[in-house]
């Protein structure tokens, strides 16, 4: 009996019909260049990013063998994602601006991880073990039209969640590693039928995900691997460690020389490279309490609708956990999932990696849904995205109009010195995107469509409007609220005429680097003898001490109008006025005692 028909999926030809090309593009090519654009760098891992994509590209070529802010070393991410942010700055900065530039290399990964969940997706799809029952006289689908159809689903069931909107249109390091993780990915899905190929796609995968992040993420995938090749008999480790793990050391090992034999200073080099190979060891620990909460209060609602479908394959396919559109995508899916829980620090940023193999694994649960579950993750994005866009609206009239007073009230005073500017094409874009959206759930629910991939359209259409409506009528003000701009401005007004360098202390990567890009600081380490400090005071550490003769004078102090719990205070190294001594004579006599 032939793998066909033992299969749980039973399904028609009617159930595979794929989206048209021109529709899935442009659904792709909406969500990824909307929010990309017309805004500056947002405070913390945004503009951080953008701080060393921004100094390299400005920088001279120790910049880009050692990536750093401001003089500052960034060793906590390899410079793969920097170079290609760099680059896309020299190439269109010009007509862009470098902010805008730089999330071009944004755009880039996000639509390179769309092909490599597609084609992931569509060739496991096209697998003897997961085609459909075969019915006695025909009509279920063939092998080419089902696996594309999945892949339709997966790149949907990616599109749909709900966490990508912010986290995969910022310049941060996870946007290329995730990105290469859906390479690596692609790389195993590949090697099973083309085995060279396959591997070279791995081995490039690994590498660049090496360059992208630290060492222990490409271990923890490469022994994972390992592991999945022990358990899927048909992925050939014999053939694909061999070629990829060369192909991946060859590419670190390249960094890693360029960046010794072209430092000035040698060991400037190597104590970057070894800071950059023991950063991960202090990012990772066992897991811990801490981390274990936060996942659990944000990933589900991060990955939604992903998590549910993705359980639901699990459990569909239990007598085919070994087989490949399984194994392989799990393999991934769990170590990556237990480095979240490990984290220090943990941050829905790391979130994201999770979503390629987790798309990938949830496609093949599409088939296998109950009326029922479909019936519910429908009506909820429904419902869900349907109050959203309405608060969405209702609250940018009450902020554009001033009525109801109290609601219009409570929003500027989020916003404390905005001042709202009427936009008729973020209108229209976003009059647009409803318009669409309306249109969707109409098609979905008087159509009632057979194709797999239904449940998750509303969802993915859904997120595409949350997602346009944000940038178009609210970008100014969540702008406005997330950026270091005018704050950096006001401290660079107060700035002496001539001064030497800026010594920064307390600053994060995020604020140094909008300083530095806002207001044209030039800053120095503790050894350059600076004479103007810039201090980020989270709490009152009062005036800095003074140095001999020299004392620090307060030039300014400021911070943004959105946070009160920032403070930033410059100060200026003068000398203490000398006190003139008194003058023969001139000395307070004392009177006698009284008797």
């Amino acid at each position: 009996m032939s793998p066909a028909n033992t299969s749980r999926v039973h399904l028609t030809a009617a159930a595979t019909g794929a989206l048209p090309r021109a529709l899935v593009l442009a659904i792709c090519i909406v969500y990824g260049a909307v929010g990309l654009f017309g805004r500056d760098p947002w405070k913390n891992e945004d503009a951080a990013g953008f701080g060393v994509m921004w100094q390299l590209a400005t920088g001279g070529w120790q910049d880009w063998l050692m990536p750093n802010i401001a003089g500052r070393p960034y060793g906590q991410d390899g410079p793969l994602v920097f170079w290609v942010g760099a680059a896309m700055i020299r190439l269109a900065g010009p007509w862009l601006g470098a902010a805008d530039a730089s999330r071009l290399s944004t755009a880039l990964f996000y639509f390179l991880t769309c092909a490599f969940i597609w084609y992931a997706t569509y060739l496991l799809g096209r697998r003897n073990e997961v085609q459909p029952f075969a019915y006695a006289f025909g009509g279920q689908p063939n092998a080419r039209d089902y696996g594309r159809t999945l892949a339709d689903g997966a790149l949907l069931i990616f599109l749909a969640c709900v966490g990508l909107a912010m986290r995969g249109h910022e310049t941060t390091p996870q946007v290329g590693q995730v990105c290469f993780i859906a390479m690596s990915l692609y790389g195993l899905v590949r090697s099973l039928d083309m085995p060279a190929q396959g591997s070279i796609w791995f081995g490039v995968g690994l590498g660049a995900l090496t360059l992208a992040s630290g060492p222990i993420l490409p271990l923890v995938l490469l022994a994972s691997t390992f592991v999945g090749g022990l358990v899927c008999a048909d992925l050939r480790l014999r053939r694909l460690l061999p070629i990829g793990v060369p192909i991946a050391l060859a590419i670190v090992a390249l960094w890693m020389a360029a960046a010794w034999l072209g430092a000035d200073q040698r060991d400037d080099a190597v104590a970057f490279i070894r800071e950059w190979s023991r950063y991960d060891r202090r990012t990772y620990n066992w897991p811990n309490g801490y981390a274990i909460g936060f996942v659990a209060r944000n990933l589900f609602l991060f990955s939604w609708p992903v998590w549910p479908i993705a359980i639901w394959a699990w459990v569909s396919w239990a007598g085919m956990r070994r087989a490949p559109h399984v194994a392989l995508p799990l393999s991934l899916l769990l170590p990556l999932f237990v480095l979240l829980l490990m984290l220090r620090q943990p941050g829905d940023v790391h979130f994201i990696l999770l979503l390629p193999p987790m798309a990938v694994l949830a496609a093949f649960g599409l088939p296998t849904l109950t009326r029922g579950t479909i019936n519910a993750i429908d009506w909820f994005a429904l419902l869900f995205f349907t109050i959203f866009g309405g608060f969405v609206w209702f609250m940018w009239l009450a902020k554009t109009t001033g009525w109801p007073p109290r609601i219009a009230n409570n929003i500027f005073r989020q916003l404390p010195g905005y001042e709202h500017q009427f936009s008729i094409s973020a209108v229209l874009f976003a009059l647009a995107a409803t318009a669409a959206w309306v249109l969707v759930v109409r098609w979905r629910l008087s159509r009632a469509p057979k194709q797999i991939w239904r449940p998750v359209v509303i969802s993915a259409a859904g997120t595409t409007l949350m997602w346009v409506m944000a940038m178009t009528l609210w970008l100014p003000s969540i702008n406005y609220g997330k950026t270091y701009r005018d704050v950096a401005q006001a401290a660079s007004m107060a700035l002496p005429p001539t001064y030497q360098c800026v010594q920064p202390i307390r600053m994060g990567d995020a604020q140094l680097a909008s300083f530095a890009f806002f207001g044209h600081f030039r800053f120095g380490g503790p050894n350059d003898g600076c004479d103007v400090l810039l201090r980020h005071d989270p709490v009152d550490y009062g005036e800095p001490s003074s140095i001999s003769r020299f004392e620090w004078r307060l030039l300014w102090e400021g911070r943004r109008p959105s946070d009160r719990e920032e403070r930033f205070r410059m100060y200026q190294l003068i000398e203490k006025p000398r006190t003139p001594a008194p003058r023969p004579g001139t000395g307070i006599r004392r009177l006698p005692r009284q008797p």
